[in-house]
């Protein structure tokens, strides 16, 4: 893997630069590839293009992101698939007949990569007392939960392509962003093709104030305890309950968010407040249903977003394509790797958290004192906890060195005490 640029906010660069810059998220947070670098299959990846007009953004995109992904067991083969996203630069909330979040891509993470839903495709026909693809009404009525029948297909970042190539996310994507810091806001990771952004699961405790502390954004969706579905298919073995979506039931004030998931709020990018989606997890960050938004979107959906073409926008008017600033080559001689290595001394776990860099794709080695190297660890990424199980490692002092083609650090670490 080669290396890429992520998210502009991690760049440091000067204050001068930054005024001449357009700082509306809905531009500036994307992954852009500065030119050349490839992810799987050599594929170009992350954003290609992001353009602007008064009302709307454009992102070109492959649907493969910048770090590892593979192997998944189906047969699919993720594939360049040209998209290009348009995203309204000012989402107004649907008071009318609210959009259903279809099937396929609902929305686009920050590297260009898809979001779908919590649907895998297949729904209970009562009449022939089976399952059924076949296209049909709009809605049914007992739907297939696609982390309970797709899990095992899932990559390690916890994604797969479909049958036409296209890489995507049925829940929170981990490599992408550090899912397990529950001290900050998470991150805006993406958009819904209503305009209105996805967040990570951890937000301010109040949605009023960023002042109020940081906590774990609940879903209101409560499992049911029925033992019978009404036409669908029984409740036993074969089809537990949370197997189908409908097994779980919208519960208002059972946690944060509502029924698409999202709530209005401030966030560290909408300091005056916008509506927001979270990606839920629980406490051992599991995804918990609905995963992303769900239901319905809450804001207004522009043509083309949705449907058998959607993904496939062509561009009408004048656009600025937005090119985000640059670290030269004397900034790069000044920049360092910042890490934390997590406990230390330690005698079970290792965790090593590398500091937002623009760089990417780090080794991880650990040395014994006579040199010789205990364990390594490839494709690490800046603000992605990676854990080393160093149980079975002997007591003694050992030395860390994380490195890629443009960095290398080292640090001393103590096992067995």
């Amino acid at each position: 893997m080669r290396k890429l640029f992520l998210p502009l906010f991690f760049i440091a660069i000067s204050y001068n630069a930054l005024l001449a810059q357009v700082t509306d998220p809905e531009i500036t947070s994307w992954i852009i590839n500065p030119g050349g670098q490839v992810g799987y299959n050599n594929i170009p990846s992350n954003c290609q293009l992001v353009q602007y007009a008064t009302n709307n953004v454009y992102v070109s995109c492959t649907c493969v992101p910048g770090y590892s992904i593979g192997p998944w067991n189906n047969p699919n083969v993720a594939q360049n698939q040209n998209f290009v996203y348009k995203i309204t630069r000012h989402p107004q909330q649907q008071t009318g007949a609210k959009t259903a979040v279809g099937m396929g891509h609902i929305g686009v993470l920050i590297n260009g990569v898809s979001l779908f839903n919590v649907y895998d495709g297949y729904w209970w026909d009562s009449t022939a007392n089976n399952w059924s693809s076949t296209p049909g009404p709009t809605h049914h009525t007992w739907n297939r939960n696609a982390l309970m029948y797709e899990y095992p297909s899932f990559d390690n970042c916890i994604g797969h392509p479909q049958q036409q190539g296209e890489y995507h996310h049925h829940v929170s994507p981990k490599c992408l962003y550090d899912q397990t810091d529950s001290t900050h806001h998470s991150p805006l990771i993406g958009y819904a093709f209503d305009g209105y952004p996805i967040y990570g699961a951890y937000g301010y405790a109040s949605a009023t104030s960023a002042t109020s502390g940081i906590k774990r954004l609940k879903s209101s969706y409560v499992l049911t305890t029925s033992t019978t579905r009404l036409n669908g298919p029984p409740v036993n073995a074969t089809y537990p309950l949370g197997n189908l979506c409908e097994d779980f039931v919208y519960t208002n004030g059972a946690g944060d968010l509502d029924a698409s998931n999202g709530r209005y709020c401030v966030t560290p990018e909408y300091s005056s407040g916008t509506y927001a989606y979270f990606m839920t997890l629980d406490a051992s960050l599991n995804p918990t249903f609905p995963y992303t938004f769900y239901g319905s979107y809450y804001g207004v959906v522009q043509a083309g977003n949705t449907g058998p073409a959607s993904g496939q926008n062509t561009i009408t008017e004048t656009v600025t394509t937005y090119t985000p600033p640059t670290v030269g080559v004397d900034e790069l001689k000044n920049q360092t790797l910042d890490f934390l290595v997590f406990p230390n001394p330690t005698n079970t776990m290792l965790h090593i958290f590398i500091q937002p860099i623009y760089s990417n794709d780090f080794t991880i080695e650990l040395y014994d004192m006579m040199g010789r190297k205990i364990i390594s660890r490839t494709n690490v990424h800046p603000t992605i906890t990676e854990s080393l199980d160093v149980s079975q490692v002997a007591a003694g002092n050992y030395v860390l060195k994380i490195f890629n083609t443009q960095f290398s650090s080292t640090k001393k670490i103590t096992i067995g005490e």
